[in-house]
């Protein structure tokens, strides 16, 4: 008779268990069995529940040995799964952090730059006003030149207009009080002569 394959490749299993479950009934019957047996104490009761426990724990240790190994072989690999896992992404996160430390300092380059040129800007400008402002003050000095050369011109021709009115008035009154009236028909007629000859 042929032991079927399913047998053969569990054959290390079911020996074990099916040895151990004799040891259990064998045990079971000869614990419970009274009379002469249970008189002797404590060695023959408790000689075959330590034997049932022995056999139950190899059994449980030949029955668990490979699922167990497995599991914890599953759950070392796993674990291993993770910490590959982990370290990649540890090296794309380090990746990512250098990626944006460059970015962060190309910032900062590209705000010192833009800084730079704003203050550059400014200096240009400020210079743009200077220019302004003296091209305008230069104006305004020139215009102020003119508009007092005016003044004074004004001022100069006003004072010599009353200069000269208060000379022929002076001379008239100086003329009224020394020439007398002789003098006035000497006058009269050497300007009635002349008004006749031309």
């Amino acid at each position: 008779m042929k032991v079927p394959e399913i047998f053969r490749k569990h054959l290390s299993v079911i020996l074990p268990v099916a040895l151990a479950c004799l040891f259990v009934f064998i045990g079971a019957a000869m614990g419970s069995s009274g009379g002469e047996e249970a008189s002797k104490g404590w060695v023959a009761t408790d000689t075959w529940r330590v034997m049932n426990f022995v056999a139950l724990a190899g059994i449980l240790f030949f029955v668990l040995r490979k699922p167990v190994a497995e599991s914890l072989q599953g759950r070392i690999s796993g674990i291993e799964e993770q910490l590959s896992s982990l370290e990649a992404r540890k090296k794309e996160a380090e990746k990512e952090l250098e990626e944006h430390n460059e970015k962060l300092s190309l910032l900062e380059t590209q705000a010192e730059k833009i800084v730079k040129d704003y203050i550059e800007q400014g200096k240009e400008a400020g210079e743009r006003i200077l220019e302004k402002a003296k091209s305008s003050a230069k104006k305004l000095e020139e215009q102020s030149r003119r508009n007092i050369e005016n003044e004074f011109e004004k001022a100069r021709k006003s004072l010599q207009r009353e200069v000269m009115e208060k000379s022929f008035a002076k001379a008239e009154e100086m003329i009224k009080t020394s020439i007398m009236a002789e003098d006035q028909e000497r006058l009269v007629d050497e300007y009635l002569e002349k008004v006749v000859a031309s």
